[in-house]
């Protein structure tokens, strides 16, 4: 089977960490927070503030908010659309991440 980076004849530069929650995290340049997560099997990194529901990628092109995340102590941003970049620290949020 064919990795996908292999199906878009892709050659990213090589990969770097970031963390998760103190979690190392492989990624690669031109990935979003987003995209950096889902290839690390993580498809939830925020909770609705009410009930504590898992939220992820939903649009992903910035229009819903639900893949809402912290990312080098700014929190409220949407992981589909902020690039990673090497030594970044990302955080799982509760909510919007106003009230943080």
């Amino acid at each position: 089977m064919s990795s996908p980076l292999d199906l878009a004849d892709a050659h990213p530069g090589p990969a770097f960490t970031v963390t998760l929650d103190g979690r190392e995290i492989e990624a690669l340049p031109g990935q979003t927070v987003a995209a950096a997560l889902w290839t690390a099997g993580v498809t939830s990194w925020r909770t609705t503030r009410g009930e504590g529901r898992p939220r992820g990628v939903f649009c992903g092109i910035g229009v819903c908010f639900d893949c809402l995340v912290t990312v080098n102590d700014r929190s409220g941003q949407r992981a589909c659309l902020v690039p990673v970049t090497p030594g970044d620290v990302i955080r799982t949020q509760e909510g919007t991440g106003c009230d943080e």
